[in-house]
């Protein structure tokens, strides 16, 4: 599958589409992020074990909200078990993505620990009080860790964007659906800067009121991604088979009232020739 690279501004573009997307059913969208919330958190609650199991099944949910985006797309409609489709078919290789994403943020946790040293562990996870002589090394250790962390992470997360979808869609094999994930986001680093800031004060406008707009940001995150995956590999915007139909209707329609003027009125010029013959004076007076 080719990747294509697109121009900077698709960054922006991903969002407008992926909130017009969620604009086509505004409920029903509300009502599955909810429920993969509520899904997040019921996990988190198991202690060690409940955090790496959603880990583990976060592409499978990623995944089935991709087909109820492709669905939507062809003029069905979105609903609750488009959450849990990807069960179905592909469960055990974006459960391996899953896996493989899991072992990186373990690996990145270890490495920032071992840069970070005891006295930042103990501070981060038991809440241990400093001295004030330490606290200046403890903060520069963290700088530091999270400076690497970021690092790390972001490669990682390129790897996963868009390996749920190579899976679920073209049938792509784990490992390889995270490295053409990989060398998309890269070949598409520009666009993705400009999507990543304009998240990031998005995310900051939506948390002022109480949180109360990441009701309609985390949907259009979900949507976005199905948008940029379509703009990247398929080097094409989302485009609505219902809308497309009635487009081909109306032009239709327009054809053939084109067409109906010019065969009512060519027999009529065909029969002036024919009775006023060659002369000027006679074919203006029938034209009047």
């Amino acid at each position: 599958m080719e990747i294509h690279q697109v121009h900077a501004k698709q960054g922006l573009q991903w969002i407008l589409s992926g909130f017009y997307l969620f604009r086509r059913a505004p409920l029903t969208w509300i009502f599955v992020c909810f429920t993969l919330m509520l899904i997040a958190i019921s996990m988190s609650l198991i202690p060690l074990l409940g955090k790496f199991i959603f880990t583990l099944v976060s592409p499978v949910f990623l995944a089935g909200i991709m087909l109820g985006c492709k669905d939507m797309e062809q003029g069905k409609s979105l609903d609750m078990t488009h959450l849990f489709a990807a069960f179905k078919t592909n469960t055990v290789p974006l459960i391996t993505i899953g896996g493989i994403y899991l072992v990186g943020q373990i690996l990145i946790i270890g490495l920032v620990m071992l840069i970070g040293g005891s006295q930042m562990t103990d501070m981060m996870l038991y809440g241990k009080r400093v001295d004030e002589s330490e606290l200046m090394g403890v903060m520069s250790s963290f700088l530091t860790s999270s400076l690497i962390a970021l690092t790390l992470s972001i490669p990682l997360m390129m790897a996963s964007w868009f390996s749920p979808l190579l899976v679920v869609f073209e049938n792509v094999p784990p490992i390889i659906a995270m490295q053409k994930s990989f060398f998309a986001c890269l070949r598409n680093f520009i666009p993705f800067q400009l999507y990543g800031v304009t998240l990031i004060v998005l995310t900051i406008i939506s948390v002022m009121p109480y949180g109360a707009g990441l009701i309609i940001l985390i949907p259009t995150i979900f949507a976005s991604i199905y948008v940029s995956y379509k703009d990247i590999y398929l080097n094409e915007p989302i485009r609505f088979k219902n809308n497309q139909s009635e487009a081909d209707l109306q032009k239709a329609n327009w054809g053939d009232a084109d067409q109906q003027p010019g065969q009512q009125h060519e027999p009529e010029a065909k029969q002036e020739t024919a009775t006023t013959g060659n002369k000027p004076q006679d074919k203006d007076q029938n034209e009047r």
